[in-house]
C-alpha cells in the first residue's frame, strides 16, 4: 500500500505543482471525505470526463484532477465508475460519492453544488449520413429528430431550447449514437470532441462547424458540504492558474477542449 501511494504521489507531482498549498481545515476535510477516503465518481460515457481502457482501468481528466485533490487534502482516493449520468445524479442523494465532474446545468442544482468550471468544450451535432442539415439553426425544424443521452447536459439544455425539432432521449451515449446509425434520428447532440471521434466510425456523418452551447465541466459535490465546496473551489482556481488543468487535458489528448476561464 505504501509503495502504491508513493507511486501515485510521484506520478502526480507534475500536475500538483503550483496548486493549493494549505491543507483543508478539519471541517473541510470531514465534509470532503466523510469516510476518510475521497470517493471520486467518474462518468466514463464521456471521454472528456473519463474513460475506461481495454484493461479495465478508469482514467482521464477527472481521475487526474481528483487524485490531485485527494493528495493535496491528505486523504486516500477511490475511483467509482458510472456509465450513466442519470444514475450518478441519483446516487448524489444517498452520498454514495464525494466528488464528481459533470457539465454545469441549473437543473442539477437541487442535488449538487458546483465548484468553478475547469474545462470548457463546445456542444454541437453529429449529422446523419445523407442529411441536408447544414448548421445548428437548420437542425431545429419540424420533423428533425435529435438524439441525446437521458440526463446528459445536452439533453437538459435541448429540452429547454428546442422550438421545432423533436428530442429523442436514449438510455446512454452509445444508445444515442445507435439512433443515428440506425437512421432513427437525423442528429446526435454531444460535445465536439466526442462527436469528432464518432464521425470517423460512421462514413458520411458530419460534425457541424457551429455550436448550440458551451459545456462547462465542473467538480460537483453533494448538497450540504459548504466547507468542502469552498476548499475545492479554491483548489480548482489554483489548478487552472498553475497549468495543472491544461496538462490534464493534454495528457488525455482531448481535441477541441480548453481550460475554462477564471471565475468572476
Amino acid at each position: 500500500m505504501m509503495k502504491t501511494s508513493l507511486f501515485i504521489a510521484l506520478a502526480l507531482a507534475p500536475f500538483v505543482a503550483g496548486c493549493v498549498d494549505a491543507p483543508p481545515s478539519p471541517a473541510a476535510r470531514s465534509e470532503l471525505a466523510p469516510t476518510g477516503t475521497l470517493r471520486i465518481a467518474v462518468f466514463t460515457g464521456n471521454p472528456v470526463i473519463g474513460t475506461r481502457s481495454d484493461t479495465g482501468e478508469v482514467a482521464g481528466t477527472t481521475v487526474t484532477i481528483g487524485r490531485e485533490l485527494a493528495l493535496q487534502a491528505g486523504v486516500d482516493a477511490r475511483i467509482i465508475e458510472y456509465t450513466a449520468v442519470a444514475k450518478l445524479m441519483e446516487d448524489a442523494k444517498s452520498g454514495a460519492w464525494d466528488i464528481t465532474v459533470v457539465a454545469y446545468d441549473p437543473a442539477r442544482r437541487n442535488l449538487i453544488d458546483y465548484a468553478p468550471a475547469h474545462i470548457a468544450v463546445d456542444l454541437t451535432y453529429l449529422i446523419a449520413p445523407g442529411s441536408a442539415i447544414r448548421d445548428v439553426p437548420d437542425a431545429d425544424k419540424a420533423g428533425v429528430r435529435i438524439a441525446a443521452a437521458r440526463g446528459a447536459a445536452t439533453a437538459l439544455f435541448l429540452e429547454r431550447s428546442l422550438k421545432s425539432a423533436s428530442l429523442m432521449p436514449a438510455e446512454n451515449e452509445p444508445a444515442a449514437f445507435n439512433l443515428i446509425k440506425e437512421g432513427k434520428a437525423q442528429a446526435y447532440a454531444q460535445n465536439r470532441y466526442m462527436l469528432l471521434g464518432l464521425a470517423e466510425k460512421l462514413p458520411g456523418a458530419r460534425v457541424l462547424d457551429d455550436s448550440f452551447a458551451v459545456a462547462e465541466l465542473a467538480i460537483a459535490l453533494p448538497k450540504g458540504r459548504p466547507a468542502a465546496l469552498a476548499y475545492v473551489s479554491n483548489f480548482v482556481e489554483q489548478s487552472k492558474k498553475s497549468g495543472s488543468v491544461e496538462r490534464a487535458i493534454e495528457a488525455a489528448r482531448l481535441r477541441g477542449v480548453r481550460v475554462a476561464p477564471a471565475a468572476r
